[in-house]
């Protein structure tokens, strides 16, 4: 009987070791863009919502490993999926995941998944239910390219940080993971992960938002405060701007919607309307230790981030989406040599 194959769904399923190994080798694909580790191999990639940077980036990725991207969107090139066991299907539904995963395991070698939350009962989201629908009957190795989180720019974060600091290790360092305002509510995946990631490499964290109630999930909490213990750092949280930015070497900026209004976001908005002025801007990042910002992308120019900050030699925004293609070679050609 063939064994449950393993896959890339979270940070915190692998090791430190592993992740080290896998920085080492998205470096080294940096420096020597071409391989042989996809020749013959094909990725499905499962989008459910749109994508610029990471479609971009695994079918560009597979291509430089010899590799073959399938890009597949349900609902609009692909039929729609049901991921309930005990549903009568006689709705928009016109398939299951398990046939879905299980039609897709016998062409492809590995499957991307991308679902963002539906934004109406955390609950439910939380459960990451097509992500885990994916990894349940699929017999090939699932990558996680967002969902309510998103592993593959915590690992294209922390490269970045490595070149720019000149070393792998990033203890001691001060990172501050900040809320910024928004005109909508937004997934918390990209928060979850730099938390995750953050106190993953030992770094002395703060997570700075606005209110109590936009303290990320209970789940990444916990990751954290384990991290820490494992790992060492610190992990802090605060609502005041000008505290947290003073001496810090690292500010990572992320919108982000208050779980407890989590489907009821006309009842958070005002709280949201009114720290508009976590704008990460030149007067904040003058606090720091001369430190680096970066962003996931996209970010709204004068909203979340300034111009000056965004176009200062120290926003590592490019960088990191580059580091996208590298490290996602990294884990393609790590699960298909498993």
């Amino acid at each position: 009987m063939q064994s449950a194959p393993r896959h890339f769904l979270n940070t915190q399923d692998w090791s430190r070791a592993e992740l080290d190994a896998l920085l080492a080798r998205a470096a080294a694909f940096k420096r020597n863009t071409f391989g042989d580790e996809l020749k013959g191999r094909a990725i499905t990639l499962v989008f459910f919502n749109p994508s610029l940077r990471t479609r971009t980036s695994f079918e560009v990725g597979a291509f430089q490993l010899g590799g073959h991207a399938v890009v597949l969107a349900p609902g609009k090139d692909a039929w729609p999926i049901e991921f309930n066991l005990g549903t009568v299907m006689d709705g928009d539904t016109e398939e299951h995941i398990a046939e879905v995963a299980g039609v897709l395991s016998r062409y492809a070698d590995l499957i991307g998944v991308r679902a963002f939350p539906k934004f109406q009962d955390w609950s439910v989201d939380r459960e990451d239910a097509v992500l885990r629908g994916f990894a349940k009957y699929s017999s090939v190795p699932v990558i996680n390219m967002e969902t309510i989180t998103h592993p593959m720019q915590e690992l294209a974060h922390i490269l970045a940080l490595q070149e720019r600091f000149g070393t792998s290790d990033l203890r001691g360092k001060k990172y501050v993971l900040t809320w910024t305002y928004h005109p909508k509510p937004l997934n918390t995946a990209v928060a979850n992960s730099a938390l995750t990631i953050a106190t993953r490499m030992g770094m002395d964290v703060t997570l700075l938002c606005p209110t109590p109630e936009y303290v990320l999930d209970a789940r990444y909490m916990q990751w954290a405060a384990q991290n820490v213990a494992e790992s060492g750092g610190s992990l802090a949280i605060s609502h005041d701007p000008a505290a947290a930015y003073r001496g810090a070497d690292v500010v990572y900026a992320k919108s982000w919607g208050a779980i407890p209004y989590f489907g009821r976001w006309e009842r958070e908005k005002t709280i949201r309307d009114a720290h508009k002025h976590f704008i990460v801007d030149e007067a904040k990042m003058a606090l720091t230790n001369n430190g680096v910002f970066s962003h996931c992308l996209p970010l709204r120019r004068n909203v979340k981030a300034t111009d000056a900050v965004m176009d200062s030699p120290n926003c590592l925004a490019i960088e990191e989406a580059e580091n996208r293609l590298h490290v996602q070679k990294a884990v393609m050609a790590a699960l298909v040599s498993q």
